[in-house]
């Protein structure tokens, strides 16, 4: 049964992980539904039931790739605080 969860993300995240479930061919929905399933697994019933740590780093790697710049954070914040007030 599917339920609805209402999440508080800060809009440039939300924007890159549209873009990246576009990449994907996957919903935004499916790719937290995937990775929160992985997290919350507290005690495989089976050792080989546990994804491997790879998997997970897998699954996260490279997500924002495209959008990184080299800049330092706080650069970034600042030019995403001066675009807010534009």
């Amino acid at each position: 049964m599917l339920t609805k969860l209402t999440l508080t993300v800060d809009r440039d995240v939300v924007v890159r992980a549209k873009r990246y479930a576009k990449r994907k061919h996957r919903s935004v929905s499916r790719i937290i539904e995937d990775y929160l399933r992985i997290v919350s697994m507290d005690e495989p019933v089976e050792p080989g039931d546990a994804p491997p740590l790879a998997t997970t780093t897998e699954f996260l790697t490279g997500m924002f790739a495209d959008d990184d710049t080299g800049q330092d954070y706080t650069e970034l914040l600042v030019e995403a605080a001066d675009e807010a007030r534009r």
